[in-house]
């Protein structure tokens, strides 16, 4: 299973959530692939204002877990195969 983390530098939310979401992933067999929406034109168009933004999947097909705060029981929802919130 992979999550996308979409942040950017200098953010303080996209800290707080990386490190938020660290111990939920933690030997679950889950990959986060963290990307930086200012280094894609079309992720900073689409993601630009929502940053940090958690996706099951990826930024093309992905479905949206949370943005700004991370919530931790949709991330378990979807890490134990729930439904999650789109």
């Amino acid at each position: 299973m992979t999550l996308t983390l979409l942040t950017r530098a200098y953010c303080h939310l996209c800290d707080e959530m990386r490190d938020a979401l660290a111990p939920l992933v933690a030997g679950r067999g889950v990959t986060v692939d963290e990307r930086d929406v200012d280094a894609d034109a079309a992720l900073e168009s689409r993601y630009g204002d929502l940053v940090p933004v958690l996706l099951l999947g990826g930024p093309d097909d992905g479905r949206e877990l949370c943005h700004y705060r991370l919530d931790a029981a949709a991330v378990r929802r979807a890490i134990d195969g729930g439904s999650v919130r789109a």
